[in-house]
């Protein structure tokens, strides 16, 4: 129980990498604040596995790229201490730069860099009064190496990169940590709908040549809220089998 005592917000929780982090945290004893738009059943199903094995988890639905349904579902909780933030939430929009439509961008931007800004503001206030608190951006391996067609995806999750080492040289004065984790092809509902062939080019660049898991990236997750990671505030930690060396 690494956790114990602890009060974490995931963002985009109710399925994919998200859910495996709420879940890894809830086993590890944090409160976990489960985030979800729209997918009610789906976010109670995770808050019920977390109490299954004897966690703790709340559903808390807002929409990240909305600022002020934000804020409000924060404040609303502000009494149970945030002192772990996720910010995993995130779309994709793909297609070639000179057919990407300015509103496909900007959907891209407010809800995978933005809403990162944004969560994070909301809930700093609380940890610098306990002067502590681990804040950990989900990043993206395409964030590092760019990716055709993913222009507004990749800018975003660059952004996240340049804004966690940002964060983190602001922060570490009052005890709140800031990393992120960049993923990289990982086993979700968004790979398992491309072809065959889409997944075999991917797996060709792969030193490890499989895909990663959900949990995998959990773990990594789990490290950087714990006393663990205690001394390690500002990096990337990156979870592609080796794709990005």
């Amino acid at each position: 129980m690494r956790l114990k005592g602890e009060c974490a917000l995931v963002t985009g929780a109710s399925r994919g990498i998200g859910r495996s982090i709420a879940l890894a945290l809830g086993a590890q004893g944090a409160h976990v604040y489960v985030n979800y738009r729209e997918n009610a059943t789906r976010a109670t199903e995770v808050c019920d596995q977390i109490i299954k094995v004897g966690g703790q988890a709340t559903a808390l639905p807002f929409d990240v790229s909305n600022p002020n349904q934000t804020r409000a579902a924060i404040e609303s909780v502000k009494e149970r201490k945030i002192s772990v933030l996720v910010n995993n939430a995130g779309i994709v929009r793909d297609n070639l730069l000179l057919r990407y439509s300015l509103q496909d961008w900007n959907q891209v931007i407010e809800t995978n860099l933005r809403s990162a800004f944004v969560t994070s503001q909301a809930v700093l206030r609380g940890m610098l009064k306990e002067r502590k608190g681990s804040i950990i951006h989900i990043s993206s391996v395409a964030g590092l190496m760019g990716n055709p067609g993913q222009v507004a995806y990749s800018a975003a999750k660059a952004g996240i990169i340049g804004m966690t080492k940002s964060m983190a040289k602001e922060l570490a004065s009052r005890n709140i940590r800031v990393n992120a984790v960049a993923p990289g092809f990982i086993s979700t509902d968004m790979t398992e709908a491309l072809t065959e062939e889409q997944k075999a080019e991917a797996l060709r660049h792969i030193p490890l040549a499989r895909m990663g898991t959900p949990e995998e990236v959990a773990h990594c997750v789990v490290f950087l809220a714990s006393q663990e990671s205690s001394y390690i505030t500002g990096q990337v930690i990156v979870v592609d089998g080796g794709m990005a060396m």
